[in-house]
């Protein structure tokens, strides 16, 4: 109690409330453990909870589509989620147990609201601070966007950049140059600069990293070139500078546009840190420094792998979070018994919790055969520059660039076997594009049952309640849509449509080079964010909230021609389906005609015809 007490003390004097009174709320809560990396909450999520960090870090960041901005980092003590006192919005950003981990107190809405009821002063002091500490908050983000504002630099000051193609006026208000400023004229297509994605800016960062380390240490670049390299990647790997990151993901070349963004950002950088200024390429080079003993033929694949590397696990951390409530849901409806069905016919009892626990486990196989596809990106072909034969790298290069890379990255990367072969082939991806298939298969499964399950409510199965989301029409009054399976099931075609591009660009394969890798790229970094964001979607707005209409479920059961085949064993097949027969033709209970027909007494159908003992194997009576 003393450790609680004390640890509450900086947050009672942030909320302006005793100790003891916060103390009374805190004991109705929960201190929840996370490791390092977890998601406590996903923004335009619902809000569940008021939590204070009661020890490790929590890092609080804004962005679901790849790109995401480091806010704020809470320690011992800080208040978290406190917009549940306000209103009902969801999370406006995410937050991650950072480092080893972090423990936090969760109190549950459903005190909170208590308190609102019975302590209405204590209740609305806390507001008015958390109003306060969100104007402090707004403030100093006003601040900080005029302070960003004023450090803008004049765009009349230009540097004059060549390439082999002429020269160009470049603003010295970026760090691109020339190759960047072409690139961004030619593929004007998508909309979606390389920025979106955090995972490969910062991928294209290891590898430039490590490549310059590894020159470095061959005698390749001089070691202030090398440090000055490494400073502009430890810089993209904090997540600055991203915004420079301009070039479409759809493009041309094979991905040498992306390589040379990368390069120009990083060596622009570089210069500055060695106190040059920006285009002053005689002193750190774009493509003789940067790009030394490489090709976009290996860098450009590389990047993309640790990319997709790690997105998959933000990928498939949303996806145990999405399995964890469907095991949820198996829990709470595991006594309810309803009418299992195939092909939209009636077939057998069931419990509606073993239908969730089948949803859960196609959820974990999904992510099963996910890690496995994943393994075949560990293999790189760093050191093959063009080609796969090493041409312009020094002895040893790829085994140490490889390892560099490996330990930067802390993945377990390894040189491939045949870099001739593994600069051509595109299979690993394709592998991993099937996989993803198959994940958005599942999930949209679940999605179409979740539906029909739904349907109704007076003319379908309503089986179960979707949380309502939102009104579902413009001229049908009170109708509401299972928008959420409805959006999710859109997704999952989405990525299945991913699939089939992955498939047709991984065969394009001509030769020594597979030009066709930005595409490649932009769907499997795409899929893999819609999908994590469906899944948290799913789980939050769906899936927590679903509720069982026993009755329904049972009513159904009752009156299923499905429970006569139980009987088979008992009285054989031709007598079963005669009475099923009957039954239909009629509108009589499978029940009624067997007692009538005089063929079982009425104790041993009543043990036979148990809905109760259909939904598991038992040893059936002789």
């Amino acid at each position: 109690m003393h450790d609680i007490l004390q640890m509450l003390e900086a947050p009672a004097r942030a909320m302006g409330v005793s100790v003891s009174d916060l103390a009374a709320i805190a004991q109705k809560g929960q201190v929840i453990a996370y490791d390092g990396g977890a998601c406590l909450f996903h923004e335009s999520t619902p809000r569940e909870w008021l939590g204070i960090v009661a020890a490790g870090e929590v890092e609080i960041v804004r962005g679901l589509h790849g790109r995401q901005t480091h806010l704020a980092t809470l320690t011992d003590g800080a208040v978290i989620s406190e917009g549940i006192l306000l209103d009902d919005s969801a999370h406006s950003v995410s937050a991650f147990a950072c480092g080893s981990g972090a423990q936090v107190l969760q109190i549950p809405r459903a005190v909170l609201l208590a308190v609102k009821s019975g302590q209405a002063d204590l209740y609305y002091r806390l507001v008015a601070k958390v109003a306060q500490r969100i104007s402090d908050r707004l403030r100093i983000a006003s601040s900080l966007l005029a302070e960003h504002q004023e450090a803008v630099p004049h765009l009349a000051s230009y540097r004059t950049e060549h390439d082999s193609l002429g020269e160009r006026e470049i603003s010295n208000s970026v760090y691109y140059g020339v190759q960047t400023v072409r690139a961004l004229e030619n593929f004007a297509i998508s909309g979606v600069p390389l920025r979106n994605f955090a995972h490969f800016v910062k991928a294209l960062a290891y590898v430039k990293k490590a490549a310059a380390q590894a020159n470095a240490q061959l005698r390749c670049l001089d070691q202030s070139v090398c440090d000055a390299i490494v400073g502009a990647c430890d810089e993209l790997l904090a997540g600055k500078l991203h915004d420079q990151f301009v070039v479409d993901m759809m493009q041309g070349g094979a991905g040498t546009s992306t390589n040379m963004n990368a390069n120009e950002v990083i060596a622009n950088r570089g210069l500055e840190l060695m106190g040059h200024s920006k285009g002053e390429y005689k002193y750190l080079h774009p493509n003789d420094h940067v790009n030394c003993s490489q090709s976009t033929n290996d860098a450009y694949p590389t990047a993309i792998k640790i990319a997709v590397i790690n997105s998959l696990k933000d990928m498939l951390a949303a996806m145990a979070e999405l399995q964890s409530q469907l095991l949820v849901k198996s829990v709470e409806f595991s006594q309810v018994l309803k009418m299992g069905r195939t092909e939209n016919q009636d077939a057998v009892p069931m419990t509606l919790g073993q239908e969730f626990g089948a949803y859960a486990v196609m959820i974990s196989n999904a992510m099963a055969a996910l890690r496995r596809s994943v393994e075949e990106l560990h293999e790189i072909n760093m050191g093959a520059t063009a080609i796969g034969t090493g041409i312009n790298s020094p002895p040893g290069y790829a085994d140490l660039v490889t390892q560099l890379l490996a330990e930067g990255t802390g993945l377990p990367l390894v040189k491939a076997l045949n870099l001739v072969e593994a600069t051509q082939d595109s299979g690993a991806f394709a592998q991993m594009a099937g996989t993803m298939k198959r994940a958005a298969v599942q999930v949209s499964k679940i999605c179409n049952d979740l539906r029909w399950l739904s349907s109704g409510p007076r003319c379908g199965l309503n089986e179960i309640n979707l949380p309502p989301m939102q009104p579902g029409s413009s001229i049908m009054p009170g109708k509401v849509n299972p928008v959420i399976p409805e959006l999710v099931n859109q997704i999952c075609y989405q990525i299945i449509g991913y699939d089939v591009t992955i498939s047709m660009a991984s065969e394009a394969s001509e030769l020594e080079l597979n030009m066709a890798e930005p595409i490649i790229a932009y769907d499997l970094l795409h899929g893999m964010m819609i999908l994590k964001n469906a899944c948290v979607t799913l789980a939050t707005r769906c899936i927590s909230g679903i509720t069982a209409n026993a009755d329904r479920c049972r009513e159904f059961v009752e009156n299923s021609i499905g429970l006569v085949t139980a009987l088979n064993p008992v009285i054989g097949y031709e007598k079963s389906a005669a009475i099923a027969k009957e039954a239909l033709a009629t509108g009589g209970s499978v029940y009624a005609l067997v007692l009538q027909k005089g063929w079982l007494t009425q104790e041993k159908l009543d043990d036979l015809l148990s809905p109760a003992n259909m939904t598991d194997p038992r040893q059936l009576p002789s």
